[in-house]
């Protein structure tokens, strides 16, 4: 499914002659909220002049805003293993790099980790492992599953599971579906084949068409949410854009729905790899922010992932961005949530080290409402179902009330004294810039949290 070069050359060729009154046209269309063709898209690439970028910024945000709101969901990733069989130059997780100490979670261990992040006051994981499942097997995946639902620690448990695993077959996915999951997410890492090629040396992981096949399989299967990404740094954003797009054409004509979340990582520094510190096709951080822009463009309905691989400045610029979701308080070393940071055990460098308590405290005072909902997955509002509320705006009569009662549930259950009051402020504030219809069904449920109820949410 890669994007044939003659096809990428003539949109950056056409890109070079857009003038700023074709910049404008394009801007115009996406602020309508419907998306944008291949085309369009390409006539965003090359903007630099402060008064266009300045345009894009802002068509981003208020698109953003008329689908999700002022809210960003919070989540934690859960690395059950390192185990790998593929050989990826910029991963540490490579088979054939000595430098990682190789461990898989025990199930107790597991739920011990499990009640360090709840007990920081998440309420969703993404569960991660290497590519490789030791000699349980994919079994291994479906017990630690269980055991997430399973664990509890005073008044909090882990609401849904999401999962980023190997790519699996039909009836493998079949089996991940009984489990209850959110979204199953899968990055392709980069879509342009010879780089692909030379960047997976050895393992299941070199089959291109495996792997981007995986969504097709995931959704023949039954799954109704899927996740997509690319990694960025390893080839020309702008192709990796492309080729996503074309990706979510693919999906949306075979399916009728395109991705639930796109991911947007950039290559960091990983134990072992030297690729990982040099990145081919390094991403600055105004491209990154323009990139990030026209994703919440191109793909309105979508939600836009940011990790903490980012620094702090870097999410605290680009949440206005488009980014809808992102992790705090993360590890990505098997034990890492009670056993610490260990960089001989982790996937790659951290860029945001700070707490979840920190991480929101510092959305509250950026303008944002931090949310821990996991409504639609238990109501089933996934795939078409949320698709048909969330491309019109419709997704935030939801979304807004249950974004409320969740961080009300945060604040009483798991927030510092300095988080609680800016946070019961920044509810009080929000909760009156709603029209009156919002602002009620909001209230409703915020009031029943703050009378001891839990877990409600429209």
């Amino acid at each position: 499914m890669d994007l044939d070069d003659l096809e990428f050359d003539r949109y950056l060729e056409g890109a070079k002659h857009c003038d700023p009154s074709k910049v404008r046209e394009v801007l115009a269309k996406a602020r309508e909220a419907r998306g944008l063709s291949r085309e369009e898209v390409s006539a965003l690439f090359s903007i630099s002049d402060p008064e266009l970028l300045a345009e894009l910024f802002r068509s981003a945000r208020e698109v953003k805003e008329g689908i999700y709101g002022r809210r960003l969901v919070l989540f934690a990733p859960l690395y059950i293993s390192n185990l790998c069989a593929n050989e990826c130059s910029y991963c540490a997780f490579r088979a054939r790099n000595a430098g990682v100490a190789r461990r898989t979670l025990t199930r107790e261990e597991i739920a011990t980790e499990v009640k360090a992040i709840v007990e920081q006051g998440h309420k969703r994981i993404l569960l991660v492992a290497g590519e490789a499942h030791g000699l349980a097997g994919f079994d291994s995946v479906l017990e630690a599953i269980d055991t997430i639902y399973a664990t509890k620690s005073g008044p909090g448990e882990i609401r849904r599971v999401n999962v980023n695993i190997a790519p699996l077959s039909v009836e493998e996915f079949k089996r991940l579906k009984e489990r209850r999951i959110g979204t199953y997410q899968l990055f392709q890492e980069t879509y342009h084949r010879p780089t692909y090629e030379r960047v997976h040396i050895a393992g299941r992981k070199a089959d291109y068409a495996w792997r981007v096949g995986c969504m097709d399989r995931a959704l023949e299967a039954g799954i109704q949410d899927v996740g997509i990404g690319v990694l960025f740094g390893l080839f020309d954003w702008r192709y990796e854009i492309l080729a996503l797009l074309r990706h979510i054409e693919e999906l949306e004509h075979r399916f009728g729905i395109g991705p639930h979340t796109i991911s947007v990582p950039r290559l960091e520094p990983a134990s072992g790899s030297e690729l990982s510190r040099q990145p081919p096709a390094a991403v600055s951080d105004l491209d990154f922010r323009k990139l990030v822009a026209i994703l919440r463009l191109a793909v309105p309905y979508t939600g836009i992932i940011l990790s903490t691989r980012e620094t702090e400045r870097i999410r605290q610029e680009t949440f206005a961005l488009g980014v809808s979701q992102i992790s705090a308080g993360s590890r990505t070393n098997p034990g890492g949530y009670t056993s610490g940071e260990r960089a001989a055990e982790a996937q790659f460098s951290l860029g945001d080290h700070r707490s979840l308590d920190e991480v929101v405290r510092d959305i509250v005072k950026l303008g944002f409402i931090p949310s821990f909902c996991t409504g639609c997955y238990r109501l089933g509002r996934t795939g078409h179902d949320f698709m048909d509320l969330a491309k019109p705006g419709d997704i935030r009569a939801h979304c807004d009330p249950n974004a409320f009662s969740t961080f009300q549930e945060y604040l009483l259950d798991y927030a510092s004294e300095d988080t609680r009051l800016e946070g019961e402020r920044a509810i009080a504030s929000s909760l009156a810039g709603l029209d009156e219809v919002g602002r009620k069904r909001a209230q409703r449920l915020v009031e029943a949290v703050r009378g001891g109820a839990r877990d409600v949410f429209v």
